[in-house]
Parts: C-alpha cells; sequence; structure tokens
C-alpha cells in the first residue's frame, strides 16, 4: 500500500509539479489551497505525510496546518516549505514538532530525499506504537494469571519493583512463566519504550556465549568476518533477560558480575570498555545456593542478582488457578484462529484440576490449544484430554451438582484434591512434614500452612489410627 500525501500550497503551479513528481515515484497525493481546506482533509481521512507552505496567504498559515495535523494524527510527518530568509520561522516549525523543512528553491532530488525520510520516521514511530501495544497486551499481569495468594504477592511485588533498577532473580520450574515475570516488569518500568532482550544462557554453547553477550571484534576468532553486537548492547537503554543463569560458565560469570558493578565490558577480541546502562533480570530452575557451595557458580554473582528475589510456585501448587488459566488460553485460542470458544464441561474440568502437570502452564497452555482444536462436540470433555501420566489423585466426589455455583465447584474440587494429595504423601513419609515437603517440592513452612488451612490432622494420615 502506497503512502498517502497531503499537499498544502497557494501557488497552483507550484501545487501540481509536486503533485506530479511524488504521484511518479508511487505515492497518493491530494491537494489543498488552503490551510482551512487543509485542516478539512485532514479531520476526514488518514495521511503518512503533510508537506506545507509556510506562507498560505489570507486564513489559517503553514504553523496552523501543523497544529491541526498533530492534533489529528501525531505520528504523521510534517515538511515545512519555506521562502528564502525564513530559516528561523523554519526552526520554530521544528520545535513544535515539524519533521523537516525545505527552502525555496529546492531541487527534485532534494525533495525526494526528505519525502523518504520523512515516511521512514513515520512508519518506525507506527511499527513502534504497534509493538508496544502488542507487548503491553501480551506481557501484562493479565498473562500472569493468578487468584490465589501466591501469585497475589507476586503481582505486588512486580509493582513496587517494577520503577526502580534493582535486579532481579526469578526462581520457579520449567513452564511456570519465568519470562513473563520480566516482561511484566520491562513494560512497567521506565524503560518500557526501550528493547528487552531475552537470551537463554543453557542454548548457547559454552564456546559461543561471550560472542553471543558481549558481541565481538572483526577478526577476534576464526569466521568473525564482521564486529556483532552482543546482547547486552542490544539491550542498551532497556532490560537485559538472564534465563537459566545458573547453567552459565564461571568465566562468563565473571563478565557479567563486572556489566552488574561498572555497567561496562570488553567485546570479545576487543581493547576497549564499552559503557551500557542495562536492568538485569535472571532466571533459574537450579538451586543456586547448593551450586555457589559446590564452586559452580559465584557468591558474589548470586548476591548481585538476588537483590529481589521471585519465586514463581508450580502449577500443582496453585491448582485454584487452573480453571482461570484454562479460561484464559481458551479465549486466546479462540481469538487466534477466529473460531467461537467451546466451553469446558464438568468432568474435563475434574481432570484439568487433579492432573499433575509436571510441565506446569506451558503444559497447560499445550493441552488447552490441542483440546480446543480437536474437540468435536459443542463442549470440551474430559475425553479431548491426551494428558501424560495419570491424574495426581483421582477425583470421587461430584465436581458439579445441580445449582453449585461454578465458584464453589471449584473451590469443592481444588480443597478435595489437595486433601488428598497432602494425606497420602504424609501417610508415605510416616507423617514427617519436612521430608514430605521435600519429596513434593513444598517449602517446609507452605505445607505447614497448608495443613492448618485444610484442617489436617495426624489421624487423617496416620493409618495405624
Amino acid at each position: 500500500m502506497s503512502a498517502r500525501i497531503l499537499i498544502v500550497e497557494d501557488e497552483k503551479a507550484i501545487q501540481l509539479a509536486l503533485r506530479g513528481l511524488l504521484r511518479r515515484d508511487g505515492y497518493d497525493v491530494d491537494l489543498a489551497d488552503t490551510g482551512e481546506d487543509a485542516v478539512r482533509k485532514l479531520g476526514e481521512a488518514a495521511y503518512d505525510l503533510v508537506i506545507t507552505d509556510l506562507a498560505l496567504g489570507r486564513g489559517l498559515s503553514g504553523m496552523d496546518v501543523l497544529r491541526a495535523s498533530r492534533e489529528a494524527r501525531p505520528e504523521t510527518a510534517v515538511v515545512m516549505i519555506t521562502a528564502h530568509g525564513s530559516e528561523k520561522v523554519a526552526v520554530e516549525a521544528m520545535k513544535q514538532g515539524a519533521d523537516d523543512y525545505l527552502p525555496k528553491p529546492f531541487d527534485n532530488e532534494e525533495l525526494r530525499v526528505v519525502v523518504r525520510h520523512a515516511l521512514e520516521r513515520t512508519q518506525l514511530q507506527r511499527e513502534n506504537r504497534m509493538l508496544l501495544e502488542r507487548v503491553e497486551r501480551e506481557f501484562s499481569f493479565e498473562n500472569l494469571v493468578g487468584q490465589g495468594r501466591a501469585m497475589r504477592q507476586i503481582f505486588e511485588t512486580i509493582q513496587k519493583v517494577a520503577e526502580t533498577d534493582l535486579s532481579v532473580l526469578v526462581r520457579g520450574e520449567s513452564g511456570t512463566g519465568k519470562e513473563l515475570v520480566a516482561q511484566a516488569l520491562h513494560q512497567r518500568s521506565a524503560r518500557r519504550a526501550r528493547p528487552f532482550v531475552a537470551v537463554n544462557c543453557a542454548a548457547i554453547s559454552r564456546e559461543l556465549v561471550e560472542s553471543e553477550l558481549f558481541g565481538h571484534e572483526k577478526g577476534a576468532f576464526t569466521g568473525a568476518d564482521a564486529r556483532r553486537i552482543g546482547k547486552f548492547e542490544a539491550a542498551n537503554g532497556g532490560t537485559i533477560f538472564l534465563d537459566e543463569i545458573g547453567d552459565m560458565a564461571p568465566e562468563t560469570q565473571a563478565k557479567v558480575l563486572r556489566v552488574l558493578q561498572e555497567h561496562s565490558f570488553e567485546p570479545v577480541g576487543g581493547n576497549r570498555a564499552m559503557t551500557v546502562d542495562v536492568r538485569v533480570v535472571a532466571a533459574t530452575h537450579r538451586d543456586l545456593e547448593a551450586e555457589v557451595k559446590a564452586g559452580r557458580f559465584r557468591e558474589d554473582l548470586y548476591y548481585r542478582l538476588k537483590v529481589v528475589e521471585v519465586f514463581l510456585p508450580p502449577l500443582r501448587e496453585r491448582l485454584e488457578d487452573v480453571p482461570f488459566l484454562a479460561q484464559r488460553f481458551l479465549d486466546q485460542v479462540a481469538e487466534r484462529l477466529g473460531r467461537p470458544r467451546k466451553p469446558i464441561a464438568a468432568d474435563a474440568l475434574a481432570r484439568l484440576v487433579t492432573h499433575a502437570w509436571r510441565g506446569n502452564v506451558r503444559e497447560l497452555r499445550n493441552a488447552i490449544e490441542r483440546a480446543a482444536v480437536l474437540a468435536a462436540g459443542p463442549e470440551i470433555t474430559a475425553a479431548d484430554f491426551a494428558l501424560d501420566g495419570e491424574p495426581v489423585v483421582a477425583s470421587g466426589d461430584p465436581l458439579v451438582l445441580p445449582g453449585v455455583p461454578f465458584r464453589d465447584a471449584k473451590r469443592h474440587t481444588v480443597e478435595s484434591f489437595e486433601r488428598a494429595y497432602l494425606v497420602k504423601a504424609l501417610r508415605e513419609h510416616g507423617g514427617n512434614v519436612s521430608r514430605t515437603a521435600e519429596a513434593i517440592g513444598m517449602v517446609r513452612q507452605s505445607l505447614q500452612q497448608k495443613i492448618r488451612e485444610l484442617d489436617l490432622r495426624s489421624e487423617d494420615w496416620n493409618e495405624d489410627s
């Protein structure tokens, strides 16, 4: 689709000459003889570029057209045509938002260059706006779905920390949504208009990781035919997300520590330090404390990263969020595929909230998307879910009784699952809370709190009682 340009010029000869030249270059061109005519057209249609003479005779001036364009569509580029000797007025127009100006007389090639650059800036601004809107939509709190206390606390932490430049360490199993936390931190910070760069440290070979992170100079090693910009330089002014940082080699850890301490680094093969302003968010599923004790992770880097810590619990520890996540994923897949959203049947919901979800939120998303596409009936049933393995516990109680509201049915199902699951686990470990917590992947204090919430007693898991 060709760019649409509005020419505002009261001299007919210049007007027609400009229109002919720009149409030959493939642009869609409209004309306005007066400022009033231009303002009217700006209110009726969207233009990519406005070229207006500064002096338009009687009535509204070119400055008035500039202001009207800014109000109607701020991203539209405006180029001012000025008479000889009116450069001061042109500078004032630039201060008020004009993209460029052309002093009379100008040649055709000069006009072409100015128009091309103005349209490139307009396109870039439009793409940036669309990207920001997409990122805001995809990585807002709404994608970090959760109604339970654990997720509410995470939302509060993100809200408090986002506007700072503090380093954040996100902990949690694979598939829990650690990158979503990093994106949410970035989008709520003053850096939101700058780059967000994600790096999976576990996916980069040991030989290439430093070049990937810090770039390299031409000739730094065999095959380095040109200078390469690293991830830290690409993220300058924004946020870098170092996923699976626990897999990073010790020698690379030292260079990352330098960036955190001094905000500078040297590219591979370089001898000049580069300065960067980057906010670091790191994530890992590993036990970094154990890695530090074993000498595989630098203690000083660990404390530099762990200024603020966010722990994402596995999905099996927040099953109360499963119905809300399932609903969100159903809405997303229906919108993406342009299909009507099918409801989840009671037997299917029962299966979802009793499944182990070893793959966490990622596994749930995949299961919902697959079922939404393959379900043949008017609703998604338990038979439409091809879940790996058996449920954590069988759901013996009826999930939904006639007249029981969805929220109450969900609470009943989750509590029944939690009770049966914890009783079975405690029974297997002789009622020892510490061993049970370690076996099922919970913090001991969290398990104790859950036991109190469910009013579990020793007689519930003591088979001799």
